[in-house]
């Protein structure tokens, strides 16, 4: 076992780090910001996933945690990264995995560059976690399909060119009547809410889609009818280890903020950090991220292996373990900077207010621990 990166690897993190630090600055006060999303776009960071053939990167799952970890350390607008980890680790994964010859030229060039923004959506107000529960729908006839219905809590919906829909094809089969398929943002009868206002991830634009007699042809079908369910798996297993990497990457700057502070603000006569109950904090906040960090990267490594037994267990270790551990050190934080970590100035209060998301999309922390219990034959 090496635990180590490999010098490509470090070099890979390391560029990152300098990019995100010298050029993406600090968080914007809310909206998205295309300005930054195009820095991203210019690195190549928008390809990360897509093959080289359609011009982007072709990283594997560990590379491109290495490199959202690094994003997450380096740049502050957690939101900014967000939005990148949806566009790639729920739409553009899936679309390499499943997606047509025809598919992968017309849109994997497009999203790879930056020019159109992905989102993935599958949620509905009444069908979340259930997603067998979905009232979408979407009929086939002669070739062509009829999708009716609408989706809420879409990341990226509100900016998006390019639109990864889940409908019910085959009403009451559950999980294995679902079918995805790939909207472009002008197709007739499509329409969207204004982007919601939200506790976190200000940054990150998030709105509901409605469908209204939306007609597409056989190529906008992803993969096969009735695969939906298997594509929107896929699609999780990659975003719960790499999109929660940029966690990994905020806890450990957080962590060296944190420590800064605690040396330096003095209380009784000595630097807070010589007061045990302030150590103890600290110490439980590595301890978080470090075993956070491993179990993400396990994920990650395992998910470059293949469809292997017990994958989606390992991604759902890795999404809970990570995103509760960013909502403890969250608090963690705040209390050790005390008055200043309420106040905006300090960014502290921020890191939580990202965190505690962490905690709901990708799967609610109790359906992660469904997967791990049904992985194991229990529940």
């Amino acid at each position: 076992m090496d635990f180590d990166f490999s010098p490509e690897q470090r070099a890979l993190y390391d560029g990152t780090l300098d990019f995100a630090r010298k050029h993406l600055g600090e968080a914007p006060s809310g909206a998205f910001d295309r300005a930054r999303w195009d820095a991203l776009a210019g690195q190549g960071l928008c390809g990360l996933v897509s093959p080289e053939e359609h011009g982007g990167l072709g990283l594997g799952a560990l590379d491109s945690a290495i490199v959202m970890e690094a994003l997450g350390r380096g740049c502050t607008d957690t939101g900014l990264c967000f939005t990148l980890a949806a566009h790639l680790f729920a739409c553009s994964v899936p679309l390499v995995r499943y997606g047509s010859e025809e598919q992968k030229a017309r849109y994997l060039p497009r999203l790879a560059s930056g020019a159109w923004i992905a989102t993935h959506s599958i949620t509905e107000p009444d069908a979340g976690s259930d997603v067998g529960g979905m009232r979408t729908t979407a009929v086939e006839s002669d070739g062509s399909w009829l999708l009716n219905g609408s989706k809420s809590y879409a990341s990226n919906a509100p900016v998006a060119d390019l639109f990864l829909v889940h409908a019910m094809s085959r009403p009451g089969a559950g999980y294995l009547g679902i079918s995805a398929f790939l909207i472009e943002r002008d197709t007739p009868g499509l329409s969207l809410s204004q982007p919601y206002d939200k506790l976190g991830l200000r940054s990150s634009p998030i709105g509901d889609i409605f469908l209204e007699d939306v007609s597409l042809d056989a190529g906008a079908l992803l993969g096969s009818a009735g695969t939906g369910g298997s594509i929107f798996t896929h699609s999780m297993n990659w975003e719960r280890a790499c999109l929660f990497a940029l966690y990994v990457g905020m806890m450990d700057r957080q962590l060296d903020e944190v420590v800064a502070h605690a040396r330096s603000r003095k209380a009784f006569g000595k630097p807070i950090a010589k007061h045990q109950g302030v150590a103890f904090r600290v110490a439980d906040m590595k301890l978080r991220l470090e075993a956070a960090r491993l179990l993400l990267y396990r994920a990650a490594w395992r998910l470059d292996q293949g469809e292997v037994r017990g994958i989606s267990a390992d991604s759902a270790m890795a999404k809970l373990a990570v995103g509760e551990a960013a909502v403890q050190s969250g608090l963690d934080a705040i209390a050790i900077f005390g008055g200043l970590g309420i106040m905006e100035e300090s960014g502290i209060a921020r890191m939580l207010r990202d965190a505690v998301p962490a905690t709901i999309f990708s799967g609610t922390a109790e359906m992660q621990r469904n997967v791990i219990a049904r992985d194991l034959g229990v529940g």
